[in-house]
């Protein structure tokens, strides 16, 4: 689908944040004797406008959902467009370069819809951070309320390295689709796909849509955002698990695996569900073959899950 520029007006503080961010990364001073930082770190709190319509249907259009089906609501998933900015702040004087922190995965947890339409109340802190001298595991939360009792809770989860990995030893094999999954849709993503999303959520990091910056980055091309495979991931299950009804969504929760390099063609595949009635869901080329994202998924009802500290594996 065309994504309309008009949508960057909206994109004002996104932008001033990542903006924000960069201007500390580049000025920054780390001390190598620092300890890591106290958490929970202090919260921060900002009031956010309600969503625009129009930016919300075409990001769920991007995403291969209904945008009729969201109709009077506001998909979670969409929560880095109003987030970015009070995340960065969580940042804030750690002691890690923030040039190499890299998206390792999240969750986000729907413990009551957004409705649309409504200011967005939103608090931000450093949830955790786990050191262990060779790298860094910054996690991060963000809780979006409305005034009429929505409240959806995003945990970003970071990796940092901090000393180069020894040579030898024996390296796990790149993580794989599992072979038991079946595929329930499939996307097709021109290289444009990058710019397309930073429209629609005002992440612009040119490793996403500037062809020759993500090749300087050891990129082959440009490569999707890890919330747009998100959102794609957890339309495709509403889609071909739940009739397209959007009520059923519960949450998510996955990590990161490889790069989904521009353009591509990827299946969304899930499992069976565990004791719990999460799905087990991956993005990929095929059973067996290398993953982008590995989770679990579940529904609202009956499930309601605790939040808690996500399991992701050792990278």
């Amino acid at each position: 689908m065309a994504v309309s520029n008009l949508h960057l007006r909206h994109q004002g503080p996104v932008l001033a944040g990542l903006a924000r961010v960069a201007w500390a990364a580049l000025t920054q001073k780390i001390d190598p004797a620092a300890p890591p930082p106290t958490c929970p770190g202090p919260t921060h709190t900002e009031l956010v406008p309600p969503r625009p319509k129009a930016l919300v249907s075409d990001l769920v259009r991007w995403a291969g959902g209904d945008a009729r089906a969201w109709r009077g609501r506001v998909p979670s998933y969409m929560f880095p467009q109003w987030g970015f900015p009070l995340l960065g702040r969580t940042l804030d004087g750690v002691p890690y370069p923030l040039p190499k922190v890299l998206n390792q995965g999240c969750r986000i947890t729907v413990e009551e819809p957004l409705p649309a339409g409504e200011v967005l109340r939103l608090e931000a802190h450093l949830h955790g951070v786990d050191d262990n001298g060779q790298r860094a595991r910054l996690h991060q939360r963000l809780v979006t309320t409305t005034d009429s009792g929505g409240r959806v809770v995003s945990d970003v989860f970071a990796y940092v390295p901090l000393a180069k990995k020894k040579k030898g030893g024996k390296r796990a094999g790149p993580p794989t689709v599992p072979l038991d999954s079946r595929e329930i849709a499939r996307r097709r993503l021109g290289p444009g796909a990058g710019l397309d999303f930073a429209i629609l959520t005002g992440d612009f990091n040119p490793v996403h849509w500037l062809r020759p910056y993500a090749k300087v980055a050891g990129f082959k091309s440009t490569i999707l955002h890890g919330f747009g495979t998100i959102s794609i991931a957890v339309e495709a299950v509403i889609a071909g698990l739940w009739s397209g009804d959007v009520r059923r969504f519960g949450g998510v929760d996955v990590r990161f695996t490889r790069p989904l390099v521009l353009p591509a063609k990827v299946g969304v595949f899930v499992g069976t569900p565990d004791a719990e009635g999460r799905i087990p869901i991956a993005v990929g080329k095929a059973p067996g073959g290398a993953a982008v994202m590995l989770g679990h998924i579940w529904a609202k009802e009956p499930l309601k899950l605790p939040v808690a500290a996500s399991p992701l594996e050792e990278s």
